[in-house]
């Protein structure tokens, strides 16, 4: 998978769970077997602003070329990807959440995957550390 269609993936994701995490929170917790109430909306919320923040950085990052531009998103999907696997895996194991939720993690750890992938094989900071030696 190339850089390009990881992010464009990504903006998708991000897209769709963004904008139903922010106008309705309640719903998707309730489709996966959790209730929110006003306090629990809040953060779900925010959530959903971090997500329309990580569509903008993946839409508008698509086709950048810059190394240590490419290395930064990179990082930063795996990092936030890698959390999200580890945080949904408890929900999910300790029935905060039912068994829909082990589809999230799937996706989460598509992400993580490609995003590491992607990292390893074009191994951006150490061009940029290279450019900086020469």
């Amino acid at each position: 998978m190339s850089f390009r269609t990881l992010l464009i993936v990504k903006a998708v994701v991000c897209l769709v769970f963004g904008v139903f995490l922010l106008g309705a929170p309640s719903v998707l917790f309730g489709i996966l077997g959790a209730n929110l109430d006003a306090t629990g909306a809040f953060p779900a919320r925010e959530y959903g602003a971090a997500l329309i923040g990580a569509l903008l950085l993946t839409w508008f990052g698509k086709d950048v070329k810059a190394p240590d531009a490419r290395g930064a998103i990179l990082l930063y999907l795996l990092a936030y990807d890698a959390i999200g696997v580890v945080i949904t895996v408890h929900a999910a194991a300790t029935g905060v959440l039912n068994v829909l939720a082990w589809s999230i993690v799937v996706v989460y750890a598509f992400f993580a995957v490609f995003s590491a992938y992607l990292l390893a094989k074009e191994k951006p900071f150490r061009k940029v550390q290279a450019q900086g030696a020469a």
